[in-house]
């Protein structure tokens, strides 16, 4: 009998990724325990451009506002980041890189791309380029 409405939760994208995640959040916590995955993304972000708004940082991260918020306010008591108001605009946060967030950030991401390895490691060369490649489109 063909049931066309047939719902299987292990056929979902959304658990699947929800899946793939988990394995790569426990992959992450054990090689880099210091920080969190979107603590790291931040640093690698500011480390890559420089300081930005929280706003424009939050946008480049893929992070909302009250996420950014408490991101930043971590990061910034671990004393990996600065905060400032903008000379230019006062309601404007700036979000600046400390010595110590460049020193962790280099330290850490030789690991954090063994990390991205580690996660992809069950596909081969072709498999891993094509999945990123399609969820990129997906993003």
């Amino acid at each position: 009998m063909d049931r066309p409405h047939r719902y299987s939760l292990d056929e979902q994208i959304g658990y699947v990724l929800r899946r793939v995640t988990q394995r790569h959040l426990s992959i992450f916590s054990e090689a880099i325990p210091e920080v969190t995955t979107t603590q790291f993304a931040v640093l690698a972000r500011l480390a890559e451009t420089g300081p930005l708004s929280q706003n424009h940082l939050g946008r480049s991260t893929a992070m909302d506002a009250a996420t950014i918020k408490g991101v930043v306010d971590r990061l910034a008591k671990l004393g990996l980041v600065a905060t400032a108001a903008d000379p230019d605009d006062r309601r404007r946060l700036t979000v600046t890189l400390t010595s110590e967030g460049a020193q962790l950030f280099e330290a850490r991401k030789a690991t954090a791309l063994e990390i991205s390895r580690d996660t992809l490691a069950p596909l081969d060369a072709t498999e891993r380029s094509v999945l990123m490649a399609l969820l990129t489109r997906l993003a």
